[in-house]
């Protein structure tokens, strides 16, 4: 049989998956808040594997190495998003299932608002989480219908409504627990996809020798990162691009949508196994070899002459390897881990994009939070389906503000940091610091990438969270004080959650080291002494860079500090006890509750 025959045969196979999982929700899901955040009992091995699928998307799996093919080993620092996405569910994740847990929360709207008590905030989050939804899912759909067209020969327009229709289906019948069921058979798919398509790839060198031999006689720009910084606007991958790069994407656990999906696991148990093992080490050890044999290989190809890659983009390295090196059955199933890829991250974004306007809009100011579970679940529906259309009509007809959206997408999750950091650990701004930091971050995004882009070298993420801060800050330097009510209401928030969270003896003196730790991590792994692995300078008195297994010092730099990461998140979620749990903290949680939000 053909590739494409084997193609079709493994989206059949994925598409009855993704049906019994969407009409089993349709037939078991009869309340608002089970169809949502599937009731508070998404289980531990499902939530595992299906929220590490939802954050990384389909352009881990093809743009990324396609980014690294055209500007070389500097990109493949992005690579080090295993840790910074997982990091920021270990700065926060624990402590707001506590939260939603304890009051009832079911969005994050109803969450900040509760905590800031003021309205304003929940309509920012709304608006972030729309638009984070609609464009983010925008950009996926769009590179699922050019792959089904590379692949395949099938129209791109058709391709992309086709795969969407797939998506759609099963968010809207079976809810999240749909999604999240759908994801564990997604994050096989994703990293088994990446693996094999690298390994195919090195096996064509004729095996790791060969390759690094070839790696090693390209341009040496390829094979380092230029500059610590650049004092003016743009400057490529500098160290501190690097570095605020990775804050942008650690925007991906920070959103509305990952919140969301905080509030419907069962029990905070699998938060640390997420975090320290699959991001970090299962889908680092794609990424740091296997992608990087993608990028790596298709620039070789290309330099030695190879007529196929002659006239490569960053957008046909993944295909045109795929068509180029995989048999037939292997085609079928690294499409489907491709597919997989885009539809994990799709998946959530819609659904919870359409269960905050249901709630945060139409059940509390529409119908005054006096509806049904029956009419709220068809009303999210009808939410995330216009959500589905709206992502396929701005990517099918608006390509030009796509890129710009999609690419603010993550940088607007990582502003959602100002309000995390008042509710999740007490940062004191008072509630109308909280809305107009998010307000002037969201503008100092827009203005950092679009009108003056990336300043110092520095991405328009940092530029929007360090301005939110700083609003945030200065009102409450200038003497802005909140209500009484808001006072007290925080002291409360405040005082139960230190308490039921309060870290062991051994645990906060890991806490302490961890302040340090984590900071030369950042700085050395990914921030601007990554320089230090370009191989210029003499490590050790041996007399030759810091290298190892023919690895390029750039290349062998980072695995280094990714292993080192590994290390590091495995110390912050289980000895620091931010990712863990024991069983009073959860009866206490379920006990001690202080239900503040109406399901129905």
């Amino acid at each position: 049989m053909t590739g494409t025959t084997w193609v079709y045969i493994m989206l059949g196979i994925y598409i009855i998956y993704c049906f019994y999982w969407g009409l089993k929700g349709y037939f078991t899901e009869k309340t608002s808040a089970g169809y949502a955040i599937a009731g508070r009992s998404i289980p531990f091995a499902a939530f595992l594997m299906a929220a590490t699928a939802a954050s990384f998307s389909g352009w881990t799996f093809i743009g990324h190495p396609g980014l690294i093919w055209r500007d070389g080993l500097a990109y493949a620092f992005a690579s080090f998003y295993v840790l910074t996405i997982p990091i920021t569910g270990t700065f926060f994740s624990k402590r707001t299932w506590l939260l939603g847990k304890r009051y009832g929360f079911i969005t994050p709207g109803d969450m900040y608002a509760y905590y800031y008590n003021n309205e304003v905030i929940r309509w920012l989050v709304v608006v972030t989480a729309v638009l984070y939804s609609m464009f983010y899912s925008a950009v996926q759909l769009m590179a699922a219908g050019a792959l089904f067209n590379v692949i395949t020969g099938v129209d791109f327009t058709f391709g992309a409504i086709f795969l969407a229709f797939i998506v759609w289906f099963y968010v809207c019948t079976g809810g999240l627990k749909a999604s999240t069921w759908v994801g564990v058979i997604q994050f096989i798919l994703l990293v088994g996809g990446i693996i094999i398509l690298g390994a195919y790839v090195l096996k064509d060198f004729g095996g790791w020798s060969k390759f690094s031999a070839q790696v090693s006689t390209i341009d040496k720009k390829l094979l380092e990162v230029p500059m610590v910084i650049n004092v003016g606007l743009g400057g490529g991958w500098t160290g501190v691009m690097i570095l605020s790069y990775m804050f942008a994407l650690m925007g991906i656990q920070s959103s509305p949508a990952f919140t969301m999906w905080t509030f419907g696991i069962k029990s905070p148990k699998p938060l640390a196994w997420q975090q320290a093992f699959m991001s970090t080490f299962v889908v680092g050890f794609a990424l740091f070899f296997f992608t990087a044999f993608q990028g790596m290989g298709a620039k070789v190809l290309q330099m030695s002459g190879h007529t196929t890659f002659a006239a490569l983009t960053d957008k046909s390295v993944v295909p045109l390897l795929m068509q180029t090196f995989l048999p037939p059955v292997m085609l079928g199933v690294v499409f489907m881990g491709a597919i997989a890829a885009i539809h994990s991250t799709a998946a959530p974004y819609i659904g919870t994009g359409g269960s905050i306007l249901l709630r945060d809009v139409y059940w509390r100011y529409i119908k005054k939070q006096n509806m049904s579970d029956a009419e709220q679940i068809w009303v999210n529906r009808i939410l995330a389906t216009l959500l589905t259309i709206a992502a396929l009509a701005v990517g099918l007809t608006s390509t030009a503000a796509l890129v710009i959206l999609g690419a603010l997408a993550t940088a607007f999750g990582f502003v959602m940091y100002v309000l995390l950091a008042g509710v999740i650990w007490g940062f004191r701004f008072p509630s109308v610091g909280a809305m107009l930091g998010v307000i002037s971050g969201m503008l100092a995004v827009f203005l950092t990438y679009k009108i003056w882009p990336s300043p110092l070298s520095m991405h328009c993420a940092f530029w929007g969270t360090f301005t939110g801060l700083t609003v945030a800050y200065l009102c409450r330097f200038m003497g802005i004080k909140d209500t009484q009510e808001t006072i007290e209401r925080q002291a409360e928030v405040r005082k139960w959650l230190d308490d039921v969270d309060a870290p062991s003896p051994a645990g906060r003196q890991w806490r302490g080291a961890m302040k340090i730790i984590v900071p030369l991590w950042y700085v050395f792994a990914i921030g601007p002494a990554c320089l230090l692995g370009n191989g210029t300078i003499n490590f050790f008195g041996t007399g030759q860079p810091f290298q190892f297994c023919g690895f390029p010092p750039i290349w062998s730099w980072q695995i280094f500090w990714w292993i080192l990461g590994v290390v590091m998140m495995w110390a912050l979620c289980f000895k620091a006890e931010m990712s863990t749990t024991n069983e009073e903290q959860i009866a206490r949680a379920d006990k001690e509750q202080m239900i503040v939000v109406k399901e129905s």
